[in-house]
């Protein structure tokens, strides 16, 4: 045996491993979610990988909402090969394999087979920690957004309340000032960030020229182009990107009767495509190429909504090149080509 398929299923306490043999699954055991537990599981798997000459371990793990972080970096660390895939495709695996079982042994299984079914899948590589970094800050940034968001929704509730006590007032008040205020210091540390790494800084600055990306959007951006990169070694195209992200074209006929309404996969961030699309609805506002790229569609009675989420992706499109070949966006080349390519027609019906 050369490549040993192994599936982890995360919960905040605890991690259930299993080891796929082909043609069947063999449930590995229960270990703590901590560094003397992963120490645990590494003896473990070092053990199962010597009994059946396996020259490589791959290990498929299915995002938990960030519990499975500190497992896939200490087994990166230690020559693992990690997949981390997208939920939906492990769930339509399940599917067609014709399982119905839903326990933490189960889901290991299913998770250690599917990776068995996928063995070129792109294994997950970690951000460099300065990029990590800036993504912790900006998820918590967003994460503090929403909670001010909440509490001034609520406080402009309560203001229509005549005989609300004083004190549940005052006290939405001073949530909403410590949130501010929060707020506050994260986007110094953000920018102290920025400014403490001057890679980081110098593509957020080619990202800026990409029309429709400004100082909001470009962090993001960035974080998502670098993980992209890592994950293809470079040598991701931006048909892939906008498949990775979920703007890529998913049309439904079939012979000469079947049509249905085509639109994107959605496979991916949600908040990553909602952000690229509100930096394409503020980008076709000013003169610039996106403008030209969403008048053409509208001229061609597109929808407005319509256009837009084909803007969005033109911008991702753009984004990619730019952090591709480490040059400004050109306005000039991205007015060559007038109309859309076929491809890119199906997009416009999402």
């Amino acid at each position: 045996m050369e490549t040993l398929s192994l599936g982890i299923d995360v919960a905040k306490a605890t991690v259930e491993v299993a080891a796929w043999l082909d043609p069947r699954g063999h449930k590995l055991g229960r270990f703590p979610n901590t560094t003397e537990g992963h120490e645990r599981l590494g003896e473990r798997l070092a053990a199962l990988a010597a009994r059946q000459e396996a020259t490589q371990l791959q290990v498929t793990l299915e995002p938990s909402g960030g519990y499975e972080l500190a497992l896939a970096l200490w087994l990166h660390a230690h020559g693992y090969r990690v997949l981390l895939p997208n939920p939906a495709s492990v769930r339509h695996f399940a599917h067609t394999s014709g399982r119905r079982a839903k326990t933490d042994g189960q889901d290991a299984l299913l998770l250690a087979q599917f990776g068995a079914a996928h063995p070129s899948a792109p294994a997950w590589q970690p951000l460099p920690p300065h990029v990590a970094a800036l993504e912790a800050l900006l998820g918590r940034q967003a994460a503090v957004e929403d909670l001010l968001q909440q509490e001034q929704h609520r406080q402009g509730m309560l203001a229509a309340q005549p005989h609300l006590p004083a004190v549940v007032r005052q006290s939405v008040a001073q949530v909403i000032a410590a949130l501010s205020s929060e707020l506050a210091s994260l986007g110094t540390a953000i920018r102290e960030h920025l400014a403490a790494h001057a890679d980081l800084s110098e593509e957020l600055d080619l990202l800026r020229s990409v029309p429709g990306v400004g100082v909001r959007t470009a962090p993001w951006l960035l974080v998502l182009l670098r993980r992209w990169a890592l994950l293809t070694h470079d040598a991701g195209t931006a048909k892939g990107l906008t498949a990775y992200v979920g703007l890529d074209p998913k049309p439904y006929e079939s012979g000469s009767s079947v049509r249905r309404h085509a639109g994107i996969s959605r496979q991916g961030s949600a908040a990553m495509r909602r952000t690229l699309y509100l930096a394409a609805f503020g980008g076709v506002r000013h003169d610039n190429a996106l403008r030209a790229f969403y008048l053409r569609l509208r001229g061609r009675q597109k929808p407005a909504k319509v256009a837009r989420i084909a803007c969005a992706r033109k911008l991702l499109v753009w984004a990619w090149a730019v952090y591709r070949s480490r040059t400004a966006f050109d306005p000039s080349r991205a007015g060559a080509r007038q109309t859309a390519q076929p491809h890119e027609e199906v997009l416009l019906t999402a």
